[in-house]
């Protein structure tokens, strides 16, 4: 394939790494900036879903929140920007990675930045504000909290991993047609 073509397919999908961290930021900065720190701004569909602001100084679910500042720092900061620069090395060194995939991992990249970037610049920690009812599954009246960069994460990681089971069950398919 063309070295041009090829640089184009694989710089494209960072408009949308691009678009998640802008998102993110200034969704946080809106939550921030209009709602108090632990309270509710807004509710919808009586109160399925609704709009807080929250800090969240751990990760998902808040774990780790209670560890040393210099620990969450390093594990939750530190090492997160280490995967993604490995994430985006990975990116570029492979060529077998299709259109999704690259797009689904930029979409992971831009997410695990969102988080990064209030990791180091905000002293409160993520601003977590999507809050939504789970009645009762899995022993949780309500879902962890979560934000833009959260979403991304999550969405892109599921259409990623079943991009690969499709391609592993279509080269399957293959092999077992050729026999």
């Amino acid at each position: 394939m063309n070295k041009e073509i090829m640089n184009k397919k694989m710089l494209m999908p960072f408009i949308l790494t691009v678009f998640v961290v802008l998102a993110d930021q200034i969704t946080k900065c809106l939550i921030a900036h209009y709602i108090p720190l632990n309270t509710i701004g807004s509710q919808y569909f009586g109160d399925f879903l609704r709009i807080v602001h929250v800090a969240n100084t751990g990760v998902a679910f808040s774990i780790g929140y209670s560890l040393p500042l210099v620990l969450r720092r390093l594990c939750f900061g530190i090492v997160p920007l280490i995967v993604m620069v490995l994430v985006i090395n990975v990116y570029f060194r492979n060529r077998d990675f299709n259109s999704l995939q690259r797009w689904a991992i930029c979409g992971i990249v831009g997410g695990g930045f969102g988080n990064i970037i209030d990791r180091f610049f905000r002293a409160e920690g993520v601003v977590d504000f999507i809050d939504v009812k789970f009645y009762g599954i899995f022993g949780l009246q309500r879902w962890p909290t979560f934000n833009v960069a959260d979403m991304a994460v999550v969405i892109c990681g599921i259409i990623l991993i079943i991009s690969f089971v499709v391609l592993i069950g279509s080269e399957k398919k293959q092999k077992d047609n050729q026999k």
